[in-house]
């Protein structure tokens, strides 16, 4: 099983034939992130084959710079956002260590087999959400519906309400689920701090017999 084999099922649905060419406009007549190469960088780094765990995001960074196709991640060179500095204060207060990614840059993450994946795949310059029903969002449901159906024991972690609607396309029989609040400033003091999230998939991961991620 390849990620090809979804994308080709895909590829043949008139949502994903309009979806495309609302995409190739949008690059053509504004500035949209990631740039048009990275928008499916998750799949290329993280192969079905490798496949762990899934975090979802929401939208890409809305910034000059900073989206590269893989969710919560920036480049090393740039400043970390809010979420981001969350997410690293609770990886270090749950396993008592710094992130192996302090500079905000999740592509080890990835290549170890956390697929970062944002419900919208992209974003125009400076309007958040600008890409919001274009089809993004069928196209990620058609995702996580496609790795239940053929993966075994893959951890979904839902941070956020628009995160947490995905559990019902989720076969809670095969797979695993760690849910709660968005590591977003706005929310990360109603329980994202101390959610142990990290240490928890790691000890899923160790019953399964299978690597630890390092965090």
């Amino acid at each position: 099983m390849k990620w090809e084999d979804f994308f080709k099922q895909e590829e043949q649905k008139d949502y994903y034939k309009d979806l495309m060419k609302s995409i190739e406009k949008a690059y053509s007549t504004s500035v949209v992130f990631p740039s048009k190469d990275k928008i499916f960088n998750a799949f290329s780094l993280t192969p079905i084959s490798n496949l762990k765990v899934v975090i979802l995001g929401q939208d890409p960074y809305h910034g000059v710079g900073q989206a590269q196709g893989l969710a919560f991640s920036t480049p090393s060179d740039i400043k970390n956002p809010p979420s981001m500095r969350n997410i690293l204060k609770e990886i270090e207060d749950d396993l008592k260590l710094k992130s192996v990614c302090e500079h905000g840059d999740l592509n080890s993450w990835a290549k170890d087999g956390v697929l970062l994946i944002n419900a919208i795949l992209t974003v125009e310059q400076a309007k958040p959400k600008s890409h919001h029903k274009l089809g993004w969002e069928i196209f990620t449901d058609n995702l996580i519906k496609f790795i239940s159906l053929n993966c075994k024991d893959i951890i979904f972690i839902l941070w956020g309400s628009s995160a947490i609607k995905k559990e019902k396309i989720i076969d809670t029989s095969k797979h695993h689920i760690l849910k709660g609040v968005h590591p977003s400033p706005l929310s990360a003091y109603r329980g994202f701090f101390g959610c142990k999230h990290f240490s928890k998939t790691n000890d899923i991961l160790k019953k399964l017999g299978k690597d630890e991620l390092r965090w």
